[in-house]
């Protein structure tokens, strides 16, 4: 793989990487879709990494479509499907332990002990096996987004990483492959994650950060059968909790949620009154 790059190089290409666990939807091809339009080469990787399961139903129930995914990466203009197994990808490695920066101290890291760092070392295979100028990588995620920048920064990766906005579906829900899961009725449960969400956007800036935490936990009454993990007001770039809006830029509201057999993330920025329509 690292080859097919060198390759694009001579020819005066960059390489534009997209990493992902397969079952694709229009989240990832519009990360496609973005790094084709910046790169001569365009690559994009699906493999089910277990490194960043720490519940093995999870890991064995995550949807897996490769035939499907290779379809649709060809369609959104992929240049090469790096599919490798297991053995190959981690050939020679031995997983080590990431100084995460205390990122993963919060929201998503009690829940989930090592996932992050699962991903990093994940992150770090595909990037050796690539070599990638750049990859894209959805805001969803945005915990994720934040430890891989980090990392990025603190060990002088040369890869830049790229955060593309979060893709949504015409009611709200973020697009994650983990939706296919959910029964018609948890499906329509699952928009509450985006509706608080909207709430605490709506009160941002204007009402304490306590206030507007507890009106949009109160969202989630609505759907007793949604389980609430945590939802919280943190700041933009580093996402350590808030207990006062900051004086300047934006804050992320994150929650995470169980619907029926699924785990549920999602995020959204909150800006200012006055920068809203900007």
């Amino acid at each position: 793989m690292a080859d097919r790059s060198a390759q694009a190089r001579r020819e005066g290409s960059t390489v534009g990487f997209i990493p992902t666990m397969g079952a694709l939807h229009e989240g990832h091809l519009e990360l496609v879709r973005r790094a084709r339009g910046e790169h001569g080469l365009v690559v994009c990787s699906v493999f089910v990494n277990p490194l960043q399961f720490n519940n093995p139903d999870d890991l064995a129930n995550y949807p897996r479509q490769l035939e499907r995914d290779s379809e649709l990466l060809v369609q959104a203009g992929c240049d090469v499907l790096f599919a490798p197994v297991k053995e190959e990808l981690f050939a020679g490695f031995t997983p080590q332990h990431y100084d995460l920066g205390g990122l993963d101290a919060r929201w998503e890291g009690p829940s989930r002990p090592g996932h992050f760092q699962g991903v990093v070392n994940v992150v770090e295979r595909l990037f050796f096996h690539v070599r990638p100028d750049a990859a894209y990588f959805g805001e969803k995620d945005r915990q994720q987004l934040a430890i891989i920048r980090h990392v990025a920064k603190a060990l002088r990766w040369p890869e830049q990483i790229v955060p593309c906005p979060t893709v949504r579906e015409a009611d709200g829900l973020a697009m994650s492959s983990r939706n296919q899961r959910l029964s018609p009725s948890e499906r329509r449960s699952a928009t509450v994650l985006h509706r608080a969400l909207r709430k605490a956007a709506e009160l941002a800036f204007q009402q304490p950060v306590k206030a507007v935490v507890e009106a949009a936990t109160a969202v989630f009454k609505e759907e007793p059968g949604v389980v609430l993990d945590h939802f919280g007001i943190a700041g933009a770039d580093d996402l350590k909790p808030l207990t006062d809006w900051p004086a300047q830029g934006d804050a992320v509201a994150l929650v995470a949620a169980q619907v029926g057999p699924v785990r549920l993330i999602d995020n959204l920025t909150l800006h200012r009154p006055e920068d809203r329509d900007r």
